[in-house]
């Protein structure tokens, strides 16, 4: 049983090391110690490009908007965020209102009430 304090320690530790690479590669954190920082910056650049892919296939309407500036807009909409929010549609989402409030992105439509059709 004297071990097991120190693997409750070790796990404490690893899980901040591990917290630390993550933050380093999706929320532009400075790059933990023994790692290096040129693969760091390719690796969080390639997992920036393959979230924007797949909100543009998720959300074609704000990659539209985005027009040839999408890789630049969501670069800086991802550097934006602490973290990505949980899952793909909601960063899809995020993404489009994020253009909105930025004026490169119309309202969308505002959908007729179900009760309207029971109007003369």
């Amino acid at each position: 049983m004297t071990g097991e304090p120190d693997l409750a320690e070790d796990r404490r530790r690893l899980a901040e090391a591990q917290g630390r690479v993550v933050a380093a590669l999706v929320a532009g954190a400075a790059v933990p110690a023994g790692f290096d920082p040129e693969r760091m910056r390719v690796q969080a650049s390639s997992l920036i490009a393959k979230r924007r892919g797949i909100v543009a296939r998720l959300r074609p309407d704000a990659a539209a908007a985005a027009g040839a500036d999408l890789a630049a807009e969501f670069a800086a909409y991802a550097r934006s965020r602490s973290a990505p929010p949980p899952g793909y549609r909601a960063d899809a989402d995020d993404f489009a209102a994020w253009l909105r409030e930025r004026g490169r992105m119309p309202d969308p439509p505002r959908k007729p009430r179900w009760w309207s059709r029971l109007l003369p």
